[in-house]
């Protein structure tokens, strides 16, 4: 038995009708090369693959290396993102484009930064680029503040995931704001996946334990000093992360309590 089914009494991950055994999602930029970059993926064990459209070629330059020569989507689903988008009008094109360039391709993941300092979202232009593409027949996830009532609202327009921030894109400082995660899972009707932040493997496990449905990163693995150690240990965190979440871990106490049982002691 492998790790995957050691997880009990768990359903797999299912976005807009699909199923999925992985809940790490990967990004695909900032590998020294294309051969690295399949190499991570596949010790990530992901079956999800983000590609900012606007920053990597999948056939856009036919006379350039394509990311779909080495994840092709044949392995993988390719999820195209709107990354370096600052305007609902921009994201909106940018996934139009994605999807002439993949076939009819649906699932996109939607974000729509506020400015270049933070790479905060820009909740108004996000929410008017979910429905316009939310009524174009996209399955949106959607990258998006850790504020539980903008992802209800997102939830509402139809977007089949939410992604909320753990901290700022790239810095790697964590789960800085766990009780608005909580709070977004305990009222979601759609998967909850952290995206940006995560800076090691135990902020992958963190999340997962929060209730989270999954985690996606790019940075954490492309930017650690051996990549592919670190996709492998970012999917050991996640299942672990997700196994104690279903687990139910013990309740915290202010007084000592011993790990051997009292009664029936040895007395001399």
């Amino acid at each position: 038995m492998n790790a995957m089914t050691e997880l009990k009494n768990d359903a797999p991950l299912n976005i807009a009708g699909r199923t999925y055994n992985s809940r790490l999602l990967v990004g695909s930029g900032k590998y020294r090369d294309l051969a690295q970059t399949r190499a991570a993926t596949l010790a990530a064990g992901a079956e999800i693959i983000t590609v900012a459209i606007r920053r990597v070629n999948i056939g856009q330059d036919p006379n350039a290396p394509s990311l779909l020569d080495v994840l092709p989507p044949s392995e993988f689903t390719i999820l195209p993102n709107t990354a370096g988008c600052y305007t609902a009008r921009d994201a909106v094109y940018t996934l139009q484009m994605a999807r002439e360039l993949l076939g009819g391709h649906k699932l996109v993941k939607l974000e729509v930064l506020g400015d270049q300092k933070t790479l905060f979202p820009h909740m108004p232009e996000t929410l008017a680029a979910a429905e316009t593409l939310v009524r174009d027949g996209f399955d949106v996830m959607v990258y998006c503040s850790d504020d539980p009532i903008q992802a209800r609202i997102l939830q509402e327009i139809g977007c089949v995931a939410v992604m909320p921030l753990a901290s700022l894109i790239g810095s790697g400082m964590g789960i800085v704001n766990p009780w608005n995660l909580s709070l977004i899972v305990e009222q979601a009707t759609v998967p909850v996946l952290v995206d940006a932040g995560v800076g090691t493997a135990s902020d992958a496990a963190i999340a997962m334990e929060l209730g989270c449905d999954g985690v996606l990163m790019n940075t954490a693995i492309a930017g650690a000093q051996d990549p592919v150690r670190m996709a492998r240990a970012m999917k050991h965190a996640v299942l672990a992360g997700r196994d104690a979440y279903l687990a139910g871990r013990m309740p915290k106490r202010f007084a000592a309590s011993p790990s051997s049982p009292v009664a029936g002691k040895i007395t001399p």
